[in-house]
This record gives C-alpha cells, sequence and structure tokens, in this order.
C-alpha cells in the first residue's frame, strides 16, 4: 500500500489494509521490497501532489513491465478526479478506483468492506493515530477541488468515533489526531447545528487516551463551545490547526472564504485570550490571481502581528473546474515561490524567538522514535511531522512511546534540545 497525499488518505489506507484478510494477504505500508499486488492511494489535490501520483504510478508499473509486481491497482483524490483520462494514459495499471470506491475495489479483489466497520491496521508509530470524523466538505472556496473529488460534508456519528477509539487506545494509542477537511461544521448534517465539543468531551472519557489534537478547523463559524472545553479539559492539546489561508479582504472575498481581515482577527485574538499558551498553527496560500505586491505585504504583516507558532505556505495551483480556475494563473511560479520563502523565514524567525523562550523550562513530551544521539518527540504544541520536535539526550530508561518531562536546554528555530527531567 502505497499513500500519497494528507493524514486523511492514510486513515483511508488503513481502512483498506484493515480489511484486508491477513490470512489470505500479507500487508506492508510502503514496503521497498517487492509485492505480488500493489495499491496507490494517491493524492489530487494541487498540481505537485497530481505530479508525485502520475510519478508513483507509472514507478509501478515499470515494476510490472520487469517483473517484480504483478498487479498495480490505483485508488484514491486523483484517479477519482481523472479516472478516464488516467485509464487511458497509462492502459498497463490493472484497475482504477476513485476514493469514494472502496467497495468496488474489495468486489475486485473479491473481497467485502463494510463501511461501518472500525477495523484499521495502523501505520503510525502504535502510540498515536489520526481519526477521521468526517468525509467530504460542503465550502466552496474558490481555488479548491476537494468538494468535487470527495463530496458533500459527512460527520461520522459521535457513537461510532467513541467505539473507533476505544479500539485504538485498546492497540496502545495514547494520542488522537482529529482530521476531516474542515472540523468546524463537524455534527451540522446530523442535528443542524455542531458537535465538535460533544464529541470532544466523549472522546475525552476514552481511558488510555491522553492527548487529543485538532486538525483543519475553518474560521467562518468556528464552534465557540470548543473554546472552553480545550482551556479546561487536561486531554485536549492547546494547539489548534486553523489555517486562513490570506488577510486581504479583496483576495479572501476571490477565495470565497467567508470571513473577512477583521472577523480572522477577533477569532485569533479570542483564541489567544480565553485558551492560556494554546499553539496556533495556520496555512497561507500565496500567488493567488491578482495578489499585488501590496497585497502580499499586508500578509506578511499579519504573520508578524499574528505570530503563529506554526505555520505552512503553499503557492497556487490552477484547478480545473473550480472558480478560480478562468481568472488564469497571473503570478509567475518564479515570484510565487519567492513571497512563500519570504514568509517562511519570516516564520523562522518568530519561531526561533518563541523557542528561546522556552529555554529553561519543562514540557512533557510523548517519544516518537529514536535517532542517532537522541530521541525524538514532540510538546503538546507539535503535531507529526509538521511541526517541531524536542531532540532529548539519551538516557537509559526512556521508551518510544511513553510521555517524558524534558527540561529544554537549548534550541533553533525549528527545533528544541533537552534532558530528561524525572529520569
Amino acid at each position: 500500500m502505497i499513500t500519497l497525499g494528507c493524514s486523511k488518505n492514510l486513515v483511508d489506507s488503513e481502512r483498506i489494509l484493515g480489511q484486508l484478510p491477513s490470512g489470505k494477504f500479507k500487508l506492508t505500508h510502503d514496503a521497498d521490497g517487492p509485492s505480488d499486488i500493489v495499491i496507490i492511494n494517491t493524492c489530487g489535490f494541487i498540481k505537485d501532489a497530481k505530479e508525485e501520483s502520475i510519478d508513483t504510478i507509472l514507478q509501478y508499473v515499470e515494476a510490472k513491465k520487469q517483473g517484480l509486481v504483478e498487479e498495480v491497482i490505483v485508488t484514491g483524490c486523483l484517479s477519482q478526479r481523472y479516472k478516464e483520462e488516467l485509464q487511458k494514459e497509462i492502459p498497463e495499471a490493472d484497475a482504477w478506483f476513485g476514493a469514494r470506491e472502496p467497495d468496488d475495489l474489495f468486489e475486485y479483489l473479491s473481497q467485502k468492506y463494510s463501511r461501518e466497520s472500525s477495523k484499521r491496521y495502523l501505520t503510525t508509530p502504535g502510540h498515536y493515530a489520526y481519526l477521521k470524523i468526517a468525509e467530504g466538505c460542503d465550502r466552496t472556496c474558490s481555488f479548491c477541488a476537494i468538494p468535487m473529488i470527495r463530496g458533500a460534508f459527512r460527520s461520522r456519528t459521535i457513537e461510532s468515533l467513541v467505539e473507533e477509539t476505544r479500539d485504538l487506545a485498546a492497540k496502545g494509542v495514547k494520542e488522537l489526531l482529529l482530521v476531516a477537511q474542515d472540523l468546524s461544521y463537524y455534527g451540522y448534517d446530523l442535528a443542524s447545528k455542531p458537535l465538535l465539543a460533544p464529541l470532544l468531551e466523549e472522546l475525552s472519557k476514552v481511558d488510555g487516551i491522553q492527548w487529543i489534537r485538532l486538525h483543519y478547523a475553518y474560521p467562518k463559524n468556528f464552534p465557540e463551545d470548543v473554546i472552553p472545553v480545550m482551556a479546561n479539559n487536561p486531554k485536549i492539546c492547546r494547539y489548534l490547526d486553523i489555517p486562513v489561508q490570506h488577510i486581504n479582504d479583496r483576495i479572501l472575498k476571490a477565495m470565497r472564504r467567508g470571513h473577512d481581515k477583521q472577523a480572522t482577527l477577533q477569532l485569533l485574538e479570542k483564541f489567544r485570550r480565553q485558551i492560556p499558551g494554546v499553539a496556533l498553527r495556520t496555512t497561507l496560500l500565496v500567488g493567488f490571481p491578482g495578489e499585488t505586491r501590496q497585497e502580499f505585504e499586508e500578509l506578511l504583516w499579519f504573520v508578524k502581528l499574528a505570530r503563529f507558532e506554526r505555520l505552512g505556505v503553499f503557492t497556487y495551483s490552477p484547478e480545473e473546474d473550480t472558480a478560480a480556475f478562468p481568472l488564469g494563473d497571473t503570478i509567475p511560479e518564479k515570484e510565487k515561490q519567492k513571497r512563500a520563502s519570504e514568509l517562511m523565514e519570516l516564520q523562522a524567525e518568530i519561531s526561533g524567538s518563541l523557542n528561546e523562550e522556552k529555554i529553561g523550562k519543562t514540557f512533557k513530551v510523548l517519544i516518537d522514535r529514536e535517532e542517532g544521539e537522541y530521541y525524538i518527540g514532540r510538546t503538546e504544541f507539535d503535531s507529526p511531522d509538521v511541526d517541531n520536535e524536542v531532540l532529548v539526550e539519551k538516557q537509559s530508561g526512556i521508551t518510544i512511546g511513553e510521555f517524558v518531562n524534558v527540561e529544554i536546554t537549548s534550541a533553533t528555530d525549528f527545533e528544541l534540545f533537552g534532558v530528561a527531567a524525572n529520569k
């Protein structure tokens, strides 16, 4: 199983692997060795992701020609959107299935798939797992093709998510990372009101789960009853991933985001005031059609003002059939990359300054792995793969997957260094 793209895709892969009978199949994920059957779970979000998916398909088609692989099966977002074109262009692949067609994939493999099953084959380290609480998206952002690929927003029930969380905790999972296209909208399709706060309360009751982390919450209509839960429930990490994309009102309107500069600033101020010590992560999009230098300078000003603890930047990628596509791709790629680099250079300065403030303080750290001279872990303010890491000097008695109190001794822009304080 080759998984490309986001953590939501990873959950889909884990569900596929989890429901394939282990007695019939020997299962591996992103394996380097030869396999009889390779399933490639593709990403189709932006240009670079699509190119990576196509390159991966071609790589395994070539492996099939060389006799290293018997079957190449493609599923996921790219094949959901471009199945007919891909079948014509790469006929050597044996089967194509969209992201919404796990039933058809399993029928092809002569197996049965249950959409209700919580069975998963975890591919993350055993102490953390992603929990996808909903599928699809009802937002109409002008640059995004996800609603066309994944369909309308569909929340899972609280009961089913609690059941899956119990299963994960029984396997040793301690940290739960909630993901969806839009956490803010969770529950509206079930009860005509947001249900994220009640969901968090129920998930936090599951024995064994110690951290619950929130990813991809839309700024517009953010369910504000979540704020006191984050502030007062010790199991909810003081961490929020809330992609704002831009701050200039003209650009936000053209993006069809539904929130403006004033509303964004007010929401961020509320988070800072009501959740002491919260770490805010955001994503910004540069190079949207027509973005002027002055509008980009406003974005730089915003980042200096907001001082996000964590920040990622994407460059605009024109996507067919989206509302922004007719606007063209007016910003040269070189200029897009320059603006992205400027933002990340600024963020490195901010992150470095915030990290310096942590020296001499002690933090609860979850140890993810061992690497060279260090154990590598994360604080509650850091998500796997995308955020800062804590490098802990090796000491006896530290175990991967456990929590350790770590005193921070030094820092760089994106790393903390420390020693175990309770060993």
